[in-house]
């Protein structure tokens, strides 16, 4: 082979490569329909509303390329309470019909009544936008809290106690209902084995700090679910 020829094949595989290192790394696939956040947006229970966690799962999804379509719906399992003349908002309500699946193609849950019931949903296969394990108990540092502000079945609780950090709005005073993601607490009970529905947030900060999330084994992370 001429030189010329040699050197042009060699310069054509360089450049193959450095094309190939410089596409984004797709995590998810285009069929995903569920993560759990890698990190929570950093401002404790202060989401900015439904409308900004919905915001953070759809972000994410996109740079992950879980929705490189551009027509997915990303919501973030979330309740709010009734407060202000407005009605209470249920998580199950906001997340479509399912099924859902993570990157690997492992599905969690075929229905609402499947996700609120005998799910898939494990420390395993509650895999992050970029297709991660999240840490639970045992590791360090534990983040297996997720906020959910819901009961057991996917609904807001009564406007009594707060559960949803102000629905959402507050990083200082408030509380807000967690789960597991792992599926693992500190007893042998349902309320530590629940993924949506563990226990409420505190600290001395008052509950709803993003210091006060992760003294108990969290770190503000949400469940996302395509909802188309």
């Amino acid at each position: 082979m001429p030189v010329f020829s040699k050197l042009f094949t060699c310069f054509a595989i360089a450049a193959s490569f450095a094309m190939a290192a410089a596409q984004p790394a797709q995590a998810q696939s285009a069929d995903t329909s569920f993560f759990l956040t890698s990190t929570g947006i950093g401002n404790g229970g202060n989401l900015g509303g439904l409308a900004g966690a919905d915001n953070y799962c759809q972000t994410l999804a996109q740079a992950a390329g879980a929705n490189a379509s551009g027509v997915k719906i990303w919501r973030a399992y979330l309740s709010t309470q009734a407060a202000d003349g407005q009605p209470a908002v249920n998580a199950r309500d906001r997340i479509g019909n399912g099924p859902w699946q993570n990157s690997r193609g492992v599905v969690i849950a075929r229905d609402i009544a499947e996700l609120h019931g005998a799910n898939n949903l494990t420390k395993q296969t509650a895999l992050s936008e970029k297709g991660d394990v999240i840490n639970g108990r045992g590791d360090t540092p534990n983040r297996h809290d997720v906020l959910t502000g819901s009961q057991a079945d996917g609904t807001a609780f009564a406007a009594s106690d707060d559960r949803t950090c102000k629905n959402w709005t507050s990083s200082t005073q408030g509380s807000a209902m967690l789960g597991h993601s792992d599926r693992i607490g500190l007893r042998d009970d349902d309320a530590s084995k629940s993924w949506n529905s563990s226990h409420p947030s505190r600290g001395p900060d008052g509950g709803c700090s993003q210091a006060d999330l992760k003294s108990t084994g969290g770190d503000g992370l949400l469940y996302c679910f395509a909802a188309n």
